[in-house]
């Protein structure tokens, strides 16, 4: 951890989704590690809450920036506010993104648009307008994915879809940025305790069902936690993975490569 921890020191870092789960603890280990943080986050409250927190691991406060990134003006203003307020831009981790269940039967295009727009459009746009200050850094990108995006589970067909396409979407930003010495690359957690079942549509009981079957469907046996996660995307964004870009590394506890039998 010390080598992580010399790494990020020095570097800016903008983390979306960081009101809660993989963000919020994502936000907590950069801070211990002594990244400068920019937090995006749709809920004020709960944002406030994650700066607290690694505001008490560090001598700087983070700079919170409460918007929706399905609004472009939005967009555009959190990474205006960032460089205004840091001059740079080291480390982009895009982890914001929603699940919903649904199937071809009874789906609605405005579900395949709400998901498509907060876990693929998003992403595209914030890149997009990051870019130029992570070449002038020789940052890196770091994309929130799933399994879902490796394999294929019924029930939840828009989501699925739009893990693939995070999941290209890294693979060719990395080569188009390679030359510029950008790095990009993708975590795929599996079944992780944050509540994104709960928010997709689970209600309590049907929730810890699903956690009780992520023992068998898992190969080590249990869900994984949130600091799990963030510890992999501390390390793809830090310089011990200075060689590693296009990668979609799964964080899973092995259910990529379970088959049924």
């Amino acid at each position: 951890m010390a080598a992580l921890g010399r790494n990020l020191s020095g570097k800016v870092a903008l983390i979306t989704g960081a009101s809660s789960g993989i963000g919020a603890a994502t936000a907590v280990l950069f801070s211990k590690l002594g990244a400068s943080l920019a937090l995006t986050g749709r809920k004020e409250e709960n944002l406030a809450k994650v700066g607290e927190q690694c505001a008490s691991n560090s001598t700087e406060k983070p700079l919170l920036l409460v918007g929706d990134i399905c609004d472009d003006s939005d967009v555009t203003r959190i990474v205006e506010d960032t460089i205004k307020h840091f001059g740079k831009l080291h480390i982009l981790v895009n982890n914001a993104g929603v699940l919903e269940t649904g199937s071809i039967e009874n789906t609605s295009m405005a579900q395949f648009d709400r998901v498509f727009n907060i876990n693929v459009r998003a992403m595209y746009q914030l890149t997009m307008l990051c870019t130029p200050h992570l070449v002038a850094t020789r940052g890196s990108i770091v994309n929130v994915s799933s399994v879902n995006g490796i394999r294929s589970f019924p029930g939840v067909l828009s989501y699925n879809m739009s893990k693939a396409a995070v999941d290209q979407f890294t693979r060719c930003v990395a080569l188009e940025l390679a030359p510029k010495q950008v790095r990009c690359n993708s975590v795929n957690p599996g079944v992780i305790v944050t509540g994104l079942q709960k928010r997709g549509g689970l209600d309590d009981e049907a929730y810890a069902a699903f956690l009780e079957r992520s023992k068998t469907t898992h190969a080590l046996g249990r869900p994984g936690e949130p600091d799990e996660v963030a510890k992999t995307i501390a390390f793809l964004a830090s310089d011990d993975a200075s060689f590693i870009t296009g990668a979609n590394l799964p964080v899973d506890g092995g259910r990529h490569a379970m088959c049924p039998r």
